[in-house]
């Protein structure tokens, strides 16, 4: 049985303050405090970082995958070549089941008129379940991707018995494709024709010049999350930064 998480999260900030990325990631993976710990990744643009560094350092470490049957096929490609290329071992495809799928979107168009919806049946419903029994799971936040990002920590207290590992945490887009480059890892298809954040079909779009890296995502709404990140143990809802208020906490 884990101690209480907070004090838990708070000492491991404090232990790894002023280490690097591959070295958060590399003793969060083995730290008898973070538990049982599981990579969330989307198979997307800069997945392949954290994906690359999982596999260097422990290549049987749980990665959850989630499938929303909406991908492009080039991702589906792509997660399957990266996971061979790189040698992870324990890669698990999640999706809604098939009973969900039925109840909730029998004919494949709820995203057309309730994209909240949609990805809360094909998304965060799934992947809540699949973290059910992990103390911990590593994901890609960055400071540098928004404002309200900017004080997230290495770890984070996510419910009263998760906590999130965010290693990528002080990483700029500069670091990210310094780290592809050097390490030779390849790149999802979709970016060269400009597609930088990539999500679901449906609700993806190609990003022009100057336009924010997540313009793409459900463009022309209000919409810039999935839901998959928690407060308070808690999906929330987000709208863009001109909508939301300056002091309103802000998850991707």
């Amino acid at each position: 049985m884990l101690p209480e998480i907070g004090p838990r999260v708070a000492a491991l900030n404090d232990r790894y303050r002023h280490h690097a990325a591959v070295s958060v990631m590399e003793k969060a993976l083995k730290d008898p405090d973070t538990g049982e710990v599981a990579l969330v990744s989307s198979f997307g643009a800069e997945s392949v970082v954290l994906l690359h560094m999982v596999s260097v350092i422990a290549p049987g470490t749980p990665v959850l995958f989630i499938d929303t049957l909406m991908l492009f096929p080039e991702t589906l490609r792509y997660q399957q070549d990266v996971a061979a290329q790189l040698g992870l071992t324990d890669v698990r495809t999640i999706r809604a089941s098939e009973a969900a799928l039925k109840l909730d979107d029998p004919d494949g168009t709820l995203h057309q008129f309730n994209t909240d919806a949609c990805c809360a049946l094909r998304k965060t419903v799934p992947l809540e379940a699949a973290l059910s029994g992990f103390d911990a799971w590593i994901t890609g936040r960055k400071r540098y991707q928004g404002a309200t990002r900017q004080t997230i920590d290495f770890f984070e207290v996510e419910t009263e018995k998760r906590m999130k590992i965010n290693p990528l945490a002080h990483w700029g887009r500069e670091d990210l494709e310094e780290y592809m480059v050097e390490n030779r890892l390849p790149r999802h298809p979709l970016v060269a024709k400009g597609y930088p954040s990539i999500g679901c079909a449906p609700c993806t779009s190609p990003v022009k010049p100057g336009e924010d890296p997540r313009a793409g995502r459900w463009r022309g709404q209000a919409k810039t999350e999935c839901g998959i990140h928690f407060i308070g143990g808690k999906a929330v809802r987000i709208k863009n930064e001109a909508e939301a208020p300056e002091n309103k906490e802000k998850v991707a």
